[in-house]
C-alpha cells in the first residue's frame, strides 16, 4: 500500500482567495534554491478560477458520465480535462469499442445508452449483438462532438486544457484543487470531488493510499498504442490469404524472438492479416510505468515506431496490404492501470467470477479478467480463453458504490481505472462502459448527497438504486443491506 502527499491550505478570508505553501510563483515570486534537490517556494494568495457543487476531475467516459449525471440532479458542476478534447482514452487513444451485453441480454443501459443514441450514425452496433461482450464500436473524432454537446445540454461548465496539480485539503474534508492556467496558477473550488483522473491524481496528492501493479514485482497491465490502417484490399479471409498471413505471421514471431522486430498481439493479428483488415488495430503492447512522464514519453515515441516496422513487413510480404497506409494514431499511448485507490471496498477476481451481488449496487459489469501481461509480449488472458477467467454467459457481477467512496476524505470519491480493486478486479471494471456506470452511480449520488445535506457514504442507497433505474440503469437482484 502506498499513500499519497497531502497539500494542505488554509482559507484566506473571503472567497476569492486562498494562502498557499507549494506554488511555483510568478516572475516576482521566484523560487530560490534550497539544495541540489529541492527549491524553496513562497507563500502567496491564489486567485480562485472557479466554483462549483461538483467538480470532476478528468474528462473521460467516467467523468463526462459523472458531470452529466450530477448536473441533471440539480447540481452546479465543473469539468476540468486535461487534454484539449473530452473522451479520454475513448477518443484520444482510439479505444473505439463499448461492452454492454453479457452475452445474452443487454445489462448496460443509462447514461451508455444514452451515449450510444445521441451518437446517431457515429455509433455502429455489431452484427452479433447481443450475444458478444463487444456491442458497439464508434467515431472517436464524433464522438467528441457528442460529448460536448452532452455536457452543454446538462449545464456542466468545462476547462480543456487544465490538469490539477494540488488536492486543497482542510482538515479530513476537500475543498477542490488547483490548476495551473496560462495567467497564472489558480483555484477551482467543489463540495464535493470527483476523481476520473484514471490515475487517481487528486485522491492520492489529497493523501488516499492506494495500491500499484499486480503482487510480486508490482508490475502494472500492459498498455497499447491503437492505430488505424486505409488501403489495405479487404479479401474476406480466404485461403490463398489465411495461408499467406501464417507464412508473414511466422516470419514476425522469428524476427521476434531473434530481437530484430517489436512484440505484438499475436492473436490480433492472425485475424488483421487473414482479413485485409481496415480500420483500428489494436495490435502494438507497451510495457512500464504510467506515472513515470520521461518513461511514458519513451514507451509511446518507440511504439509509434514499431507500427511502422509492422506496417513496412506487411507492405513488403502481403500483396493485400502493399497500398495500406496509416492514417492516425492514438493522441496517447492506451493506459489500463495505474494506481487504485483504497474505497470502502475492493473488487477482487472472486467477486467478479462468482457474479457477485453488492446491496451497494450502482449498476452491473461481466468483463472477463482480462490481462494484457505486464512485461509487454502482447499476450492477454483473452486471447487464450484461459479457464476461470470468464464469467457464464447471462451472467453479472455488481458494481458497488464503495469501491468508489473512501472513509478517509468524505466529499471525495474516484471513479473509472483508478477505483479500490485488485490487479485482476481491475482487469475487468476497467472497461469504458463499466467505468461510465461508476460515473453515473457516483454523480447521481453526490447531487443526492448535497441535496440532502450527508456524505456520500451516507445516502439512503435503496433511494439512490430508485432513482439510477428511473435514470435508464439496469440494476437487478441487488440484496437488501445489513441491519446489523
Amino acid at each position: 500500500m502506498k499513500t499519497g502527499r497531502r497539500q494542505f491550505l488554509q482559507t484566506a478570508t473571503g472567497v476569492s482567495a486562498l494562502s498557499m505553501l507549494g506554488s511555483c510563483g510568478s516572475g516576482r515570486d521566484r523560487a530560490a534554491v534550497c539544495d541540489a534537490r529541492t527549491v524553496m517556494v513562497p507563500a502567496r494568495k491564489v486567485p480562485v478560477l472557479a466554483e462549483a457543487d461538483v467538480l470532476v476531475c478528468g474528462g473521460g467516459t467516467a467523468g463526462i458520465s459523472a458531470a452529466c449525471c450530477a448536473a441533471r440532479h440539480g447540481a452546479k458542476v465543473i469539468l476540468l480535462e486535461r487534454w484539449p478534447s473530452l473522451g479520454g482514452m475513448a477518443t484520444n487513444a482510439l479505444v473505439n469499442i463499448w461492452h454492454t451485453s453479457d452475452r445474452v441480454k443487454q445489462v448496460i443501459f443509462g447514461f451508455v445508452q444514452e451515449a450510444i443514441d445521441r451518437g446517431g450514425s457515429f455509433v455502429r452496433r455489431n452484427a452479433k449483438y447481443p450475444t458478444t461482450y463487444e456491442t458497439h464500436d464508434f467515431d472517436c473524432e464524433g464522438m467528441k462532438v457528442v460529448f460536448d454537446r452532452m455536457l452543454r445540454d446538462s449545464g456542466v461548465r468545462v476547462f480543456c486544457d487544465l490538469k490539477a496539480v494540488e488536492s486543497i485539503i482542510e482538515g479530513n474534508r476537500t475543498r477542490g484543487v488547483l490548476v495551473d492556467t496560462k495567467t497564472g496558477r489558480k483555484a477551482v473550488l467543489g463540495r464535493i470531488v470527483i476523481d476520473a483522473t484514471g490515475d487517481g491524481d487528486v485522491a492520492v496528492n489529497a493523501g488516499l493510499p492506494y495500491d500499484f501493479g499486480r503482487p510480486g514485482d508490482g508490475r502494472v497491465q500492459g498498455m497499447t498504442m491503437m492505430f488505424e490502417l486505409r488501403g489495405a484490399v479487404p479479401t474476406g479471409g480466404d485461403k490463398a490469404a489465411r495461408e499467406q498471413a501464417q507464412r508473414v505471421l511466422q516470419t514476425m514471431r522469428d524476427l521476434r524472438d531473434q530481437g530484430r522486430f517489436p512484440q505484438f498481439n499475436d492473436r490480433h493479428a492472425q485475424h488483421y492479416l487473414a482479413n485485409g483488415t481496415n480500420g483500428l488495430y489494436n495490435l502494438c503492447p507497451a510495457s512500464g510505468d504510467p506515472l513515470n512522464e520521461e518513461e511514458l514519453a519513451r514507451l509511446s515515441a518507440d511504439a509509434r515506431a514499431h507500427v511502422y516496422a509492422y506496417l513496412d513487413l506487411w507492405r513488403k510480404e502481403l500483396p493485400a496490404f502493399a497500398g495500406a497506409e496509416i492514417v492516425q494514431m492514438g493522441h496517447g499511448i492506451g493506459i489500463r492501470e495505474s494506481r487504485r485507490v483504497r474505497g470502502m471496498k475492493t473488487l477482487d477476481a472472486q467477486m467478479v467470477i462468482t457474479a457477485a451481488k453488492q446491496p451497494d449496487a450502482i449498476g452491473h459489469g461481466f468483463w472477463m479478467i482480462d490481462i494484457h501481461d505486464p512485461t509487454g509480449t502482447g499476450y492477454t488472458t483473452h486471447s487464450d480463453q484461459k479457464p476461470g477467467m470468464w464469467l457464464k454467459p447471462g451472467e453479472s457481477y455488481h458494481i458497488p458504490l464503495g469501491i468508489c467512496l473512501n472513509g478517509q476524505i468524505r466529499n471525495l470519491a474516484v471513479v473509472g481505472r483508478c477505483v479500490s480493486a485488485t490487479h485482476e478486479g481491475m482487469a475487468s471494471c476497467r472497461l469504458q462502459s463499466h467505468c461510465m456506470v461508476m460515473g453515473q452511480g457516483v454523480g447521481t449520488c453526490a447531487a443526492m448527497a448535497l441535496d440532502a445535506g450527508v456524505d456520500m457514504a451516507q445516502i439512503d442507497v435503496a433511494r439512490l438504486q430508485s432513482v439510477l433505474r428511473k435514470d435508464g440503469v439496469y440494476l437487478e437482484d441487488a440484496p437488501k443491506p445489513s441491519t446489523g
